[in-house]
């Protein structure tokens, strides 16, 4: 047991085995060649919008109020071991939350009407351009300014003190763009 709980690859093959196995229980018969794949391609944006929103609300409610209370000597593990890792997967789990969104909204056919509010698709379409602009944050301010701070890339202490700054008003965005954002999604399909 623990040979398989000790492995995070092996627990997400096996996620993706049982969600198969309920996939094809539960409705093989009910989706078509179209309609299976479009339903694979929102399941995994769903997925990776949940660690990407998942990663974000961890840094923003946990590691960065909780860093003043860490000591000093404790903070280098955060920094040189922790941060790298869970911004590796917030990074990729952003490109992979939109990759999947737009592929998911050109297989439903609505991917120009939602990117330009047209024909019943306008809160999809907020929905949508939201997390456009938080994934940009992510890889054109969050990632750029951590690299800094982090000390992947050579700054100064005032360079690293300004790119935390900017680092930490982008995630803060996020945090509060991923509210009507998300909000967006769900409503879509529910009230439109």
């Amino acid at each position: 047991m623990d040979k398989f709980f000790g492995n995070l690859h092996r627990v997400l093959l096996g996620g993706v085995v049982l969600a198969i196995l309920v996939a094809i229980i539960l409705h093989v018969d009910q989706l078509g060649p179209h309609a299976f794949w479009a339903f694979v391609f929102r399941w995994i944006h769903v997925w990776f919008g949940i660690l990407w929103i998942g990663l974000l609300y961890y840094f923003n409610f946990v590691q960065t109020p909780s860093m003043p209370k860490i000591p000093d000597e404790h903070k280098p593990a955060i920094g040189k071991v922790i941060a790298p890792t869970a911004l590796f997967y917030f990074r990729w789990a952003a490109a992979g939350t939109v990759l999947f969104g737009l592929i998911t909204a050109g297989m439903n056919g609505y991917i120009g009407e939602a990117l330009s509010f047209q024909g019943g698709y306008a809160t999809i379409g907020i929905g949508v351009w939201l997390a456009l602009i938080m994934a940009a944050n992510v890889w054109f301010v969050i990632w750029p300014n951590q690299k800094k701070v982090l000390g992947l890339v050579e700054a100064d202490p005032d360079a690293k003190k300004k790119a935390a700054r900017w680092a930490g008003i982008a995630s803060r965005t996020n945090t509060l763009l991923s509210i009507p954002m998300l909000y967006c999604m769900v409503a879509q399909q529910n009230v439109g």
